[in-house]
């Protein structure tokens, strides 16, 4: 099974319209800075590297949120409405939800403001309120500068070593997935194997959750979309979690 979010290799897709601007209407700038204030707040960074003192920034936000929560909240849609609807209308449509669910925002709230704007059109968003609480903002910019690093210091002995013959997995698809799906069941060599452990926090449900070894892996074209169409000569990498290879 594949999700719709993984389309690579499927023939007769059509023409690509790349998008050249960045932010097509103004809301989608609001909606970017939601979640990244979101992901700076995010109490999963009391244990992420860097340390953060989450604990003692006077947020109201007091929930996990990663980019592993935007992308399940959109590609869990239906995937009618997920072709119809532009990126960050995905993003809108995930964040909302996630708000409701956790009780920041109630059902009726939303609709209310869903029918305002969809009776007034494309107006200007409102002006957000202004509060002088220090360390959010501190906290906010802080994790803009220096991130988060999915690496954690375990000892867990790789599985695999370069060289490798492995077969990628084809595990059911959760509501999100690191697999991509044209490598599903696809033959490979691991070519690189890389220092330390990786977790996917907070992880989707098809075990990305634990810290684990990732790989390199190698494959041949040929045996990904068949003779006539892979570039002679070539070859593709992918980076893959250890939970997504079988040994050949």
């Amino acid at each position: 099974m594949k999700l719709q979010h993984s389309l690579g290799g499927l023939e007769g897709l059509g023409p690509v319209d790349f998008q050249k601007k960045v932010f097509v209407e103004p809301w989608e700038k609001r909606i970017f800075g939601i979640h990244t204030a979101m992901m700076g707040l995010s109490i999963h960074l009391k244990e992420a590297l860097p340390e953060y003192p989450i604990d003692q920034v006077p947020t109201a936000f007091k929930d996990i949120w990663t980019w592993a929560d935007l992308r399940r909240g959109a590609e869990a849609m239906n995937p009618f409405d997920y072709f119809k609807l532009r990126y960050y209308e995905k993003w809108l449509g995930g964040i909302s939800g996630f708000f409701v669910e956790k009780g920041y925002l109630s059902q009726e709230e939303l609709n209310q403001k869903t029918n305002f704007y969809l009776k007034e059109g494309n107006v200007d968003p409102t002006p957000l309120p202004q509060k002088d609480i220090p360390g959010i903002d501190e906290q906010v910019i802080k994790y803009l500068e220096l991130g988060d690093s999915p690496k954690r210091d375990i000892d867990i002995q790789p599985g695999f070593v370069v060289g490798d013959a492995v077969v990628v997995k084809n595990m059911p698809a959760a509501e999100h997935t690191r697999l991509p799906g044209h490598l599903r069941g696809k033959p490979g060599i691991v070519d690189l194997v890389y220092d330390g452990c990786y977790a996917y926090f907070p992880g989707p449900s098809d075990g990305l959750g634990p810290a684990q070894p990732s790989y390199s892996v190698r494959f041949d074209p040929k045996d990904i979309w068949g003779e006539d169409l892979a570039e002679q000569g070539s070859t593709f990498y992918a980076d893959i979690f250890e939970i997504y290879l079988d040994a050949a």
